[in-house]
């Protein structure tokens, strides 16, 4: 039997509603992997932080959703800086049509459009 995977979410408290669209993919079929995430209340709290970095490192991967909000989202970056830090695989996904301003704190993590194939290969590539 195929271990689960968890994937974490980072995003911008403003791209919520593309967050949820974006985890209901999961519904489509059999998907053997889980999405996380930590909601942000107040980013700089350190309990916050450990309990971000506790989930970051339990989880195989992270897919971060990159919008116009991405740079003003002090806690998504920090999650995103978190991952690279931690060595958790990175695929940035584009939710936002037109923008294109890939956050320095994704190191090389490459960003692609959201497509079920372009996440399904990240998953399977975990």
């Amino acid at each position: 039997m195929e271990q689960r995977k968890t994937v974490f979410l980072a995003f911008a408290k403003e791209d919520e509603t593309s967050k949820n669209l974006f985890i209901g993919q999961r519904k489509l079929g059999n998907t053997p992997y889980d999405w996380t995430d930590m909601a942000v209340k107040q980013p700089y709290e350190t309990a916050w932080k450990d309990r971000v970095r506790t989930r970051v490192r339990r989880s195989d991967g992270v897919i971060a959703l990159i919008s116009s909000s991405t740079p003003d989202a002090d806690g998504q970056l920090w999650e995103i800086e978190c991952a690279v830090e931690e060595q958790v695989p990175v695929l940035g996904v584009w939710i936002e049509d037109g923008y294109r301003t890939k956050p320095t704190e994704l190191g090389s993590a490459k960003c692609v459009s959201w497509t079920w194939d372009n996440i399904a290969n990240f998953i399977d590539s975990l």
